[in-house]
C-alpha cells in the first residue's frame, strides 16, 4: 500500500467519524456503503450507551466512599434493578418508535415519522405518571422485597423516592433517543446523554458531600444529581425535536391523540415492553437470590459487578442498535438483501468489540472493582461475579444484534418468546438450583448468567435464519 493510498484511507475514516459525531450527514442508509452506514450509526450509539452506563457508575463511585458504603452501594444497585422495569417500558416504547420512524423515513415520509414519534411520547408520559406515584409510596417496601435488610431499606428510602419520582426523565431520555435513531440521527441521541452525564458528574460530589451553602445530602444527593442531569438531557432533546432543523420536525399540533397511530405503536411496543420486563424481572430475581444467599455484602458485590458489566454491555447494545435502524429503513425501501448484509456487518463488529472486552475484564477485574469499594468482602465477590459473567460476552454481543434485528423489523414477539423461555424457564430455575440445592450461593447465580445467555443467542440465531422478520408489516 502506497503512502498516498494510506493517507486517503485515513482521510476517509476520519471524515466518516467526524460526520458520525457531528450528525450533519444526509447519508442515505438505504443506498450508501453498508460499512459506512454502520459506522455513522454505531459510533454515536456506542458513545450514547456508554454515557447511560456512566450514570450508575458515577453514583456507585461516590456513594461507595460514604460511611455506610455497603448499605449505599446495595441501595444504588437494588434501585437500578427495580428501575430496569422502567427501562424496559422505555426501551419497549422506544423500539416501537424506532421501528415506525425508521420505516416511515425509509418510505420518504418524515411528517408521518414525526407524528408517530409524538404519539409515542404521549403514551410514555401517561404510563410513567402511575409508576412514579407507586415508586414514591412503596419505596421502603420495594427495597425490603428485593432482599435488603430493614436498616438498609430505611437508609435508602429517600434515594429510591427521588429516582422513581423523577423516572419520567429516564423514560423520555430513552424514548426520544429512539426517535432520533430511527431517523438516522444518532448523534443527537449521543449528545443528549453526554450533556446529562456532564451535569450528573458535576452535581454528584456537590450534592453528596456538600459545597458552600449547599448541605451534604449523602446518598440522597446522588439521586438528586442523577435526576437533574437526566432532566437537562431531556430538555436538550425536546429543543432539537422542535427547532425544525433535523429530519424529524415536530410541532405541538401532533400531540393531539391519534388513536390509530397509538394502536399501531402499542401493537409493536407491547411485546417489546414485555420482552424487556421478562429480562428485567429475571435480573431482579437473581439480585434477590444473591441477597438472600450472600447477605448485604454479597448483594453489594454483585451489584458492583453488575454496574461495571453494564458499562461494557450498553456500548455493545448501542453498536447493535445500528442493525435496528438499518433493517427498519431498508425494509421500508424494499431492500431485504441489503438489510441482511447490514446484520452481518454489525454482528461482526460487535463480536470483535466483545472479545476485546472479555480479555480486559478477565485480566483487570480486581483493579476495576477496587475503584468502587473499599470493603474486602464486597471486592472479592464482585471480582468473582465479573470474571464469571464476562465468559458470555461474545454471546451477548451476537444476541443483542439479533434482538435489534427483530425489533427493528417490528417483529417484537419473537425476542419476547425467546426471553420468556430463556430467562424464566431456564435461567431462573438454573440459578435457583445451583445457588440453593447445590449450595453454591452467589457463585451459582453468577454461573447461570453466561450459560443462559449462550442458549438464548443460539435460539435467536435459529429463528433469525427462518426469516419471519423480513415479512413483518409496520
Amino acid at each position: 500500500m502506497t503512502e498516498k493510498s494510506s493517507k486517503n484511507i485515513f482521510s476517509r475514516v476520519f471524515s466518516t467519524i467526524k460526520m458520525a459525531l457531528n450528525g450533519e450527514s444526509n447519508y442515505d442508509f438505504t443506498s450508501g456503503k453498508i460499512n459506512t452506514a454502520v459506522i455513522l450509526l454505531a459510533i454515536p450509539m456506542v458513545l450514547e450507551m456508554m454515557m447511560e452506563s456512566v450514570f450508575a457508575l458515577v453514583d456507585l463511585y461516590f456513594v461507595g466512599h460514604l460511611e455506610n458504603s455497603s448499605f449505599a452501594v446495595q441501595t444504588v444497585g437494588l434501585t437500578e434493578s427495580v428501575l430496569t422495569i422502567i427501562y424496559s417500558l422505555a426501551i419497549g416504547i422506544s423500539m416501537a418508535a424506532t421501528a415506525v420512524v425508521a420505516r416511515r423515513i425509509g418510505e420518504k415520509d418524515p411528517v408521518a415519522a414525526a407524528k408517530a414519534g409524538m404519539q409515542a411520547i404521549v403514551i410514555a408520559v401517561v404510563i410513567n405518571i402511575v409508576i412514579s406515584v407507586l415508586g414514591i409510596v412503596f419505596a421502603t417496601d420495594m427495597l425490603m422485597w428485593m432482599g435488603s435488610s430493614r436498616e438498609s431499606a430505611i437508609y435508602g428510602t429517600s434515594f429510591v423516592q427521588i429516582m422513581m419520582g423523577g423516572s419520567t426523565s429516564i423514560m423520555l431520555l430513552f424514548l426520544i433517543n429512539g426517535i432520533f435513531r430511527g431517523a438516522g440521527n444518532a448523534a443527537i441521541a449521543m449528545k443528549s446523554l453526554w450533556l446529562a452525564n456532564i451535569c450528573n458528574i458535576i452535581l454528584c460530589p456537590i450534592f453528596i458531600n456538600g459545597l458552600g451553602p449547599i448541605p451534604a445530602f449523602g446518598l440522597t444527593g446522588a439521586a438528586m444529581a442523577t435526576t437533574t442531569g437526566r432532566s437537562i438531557g431531556v430538555l436538550y432533546q425536546l429543543y432539537n425535536l422542535f427547532n425544525g432543523k433535523g429530519v424529524i420536525k415536530m410541532v405541538l399540533a401532533y400531540i393531539t391523540p391519534d388513536f390509530e397511530q397509538i394502536k399501531a405503536i402499542v401493537k409493536i411496543a407491547a411485546p417489546g415492553v414485555l420482552q424487556f420486563v421478562i429480562a428485567s424481572c429475571s435480573w431482579i430475581f437473581l439480585a434477590k437470590l444473591v441477597a438472600t444467599t450472600g447477605g448485604d455484602q454479597g448483594s453489594a458485590g454483585y451489584q458492583t459487578a453488575l454496574r461495571i458489566m453494564m458499562f461494557f454491555i450498553l456500548p455493545a447494545w448501542g453498536l447493535s442498535g445500528a442493525a435496528a435502524t438499518l433493517v427498519g429503513q431498508n425494509l421500508g425501501a424494499k431492500q431485504v438483501e441489503r438489510a441482511e448484509k447490514s446484520v452481518f456487518v454489525t454482528a461482526k463488529y460487535n463480536v470483535i468489540f466483545m472479545a476485546i472486552i472479555t480479555v480486559i475484564t478477565l485480566t483487570g477485574a480486581e483493579y476495576m472493582v477496587s475503584l468502587f469499594t473499599n470493603d474486602a468482602v464486597v471486592l472479592k465477590i464482585a471480582v468473582e461475579a465479573l470474571q464469571i459473567v464476562s465468559l458470555g460476552y461474545v454471546f451477548y454481543g451476537i444476541g443483542m444484534v439479533l434482538i435489534n434485528v427483530f425489533n427493528g423489523a417490528g417483529d417484537t414477539w419473537t425476542p419476547t418468546k425467546i426471553n420468556f423461555f430463556g430467562f424464566w424457564l431456564f435461567q431462573i430455575p438454573l440459578a435457583y438450583f445451583l445457588a440453593k440445592h447445590l449450595k453454591m450461593g452467589p457463585t451459582g447465580v453468577f454461573m447461570a448468567i453466561p450459560i443462559a445467555e449462550a442458549c438464548i443467542t443460539i435460539a435467536g440465531y435459529v429463528l433469525y435464519k427462518k426469516g419471519k422478520w423480513k415479512r413483518i408489516e409496520v
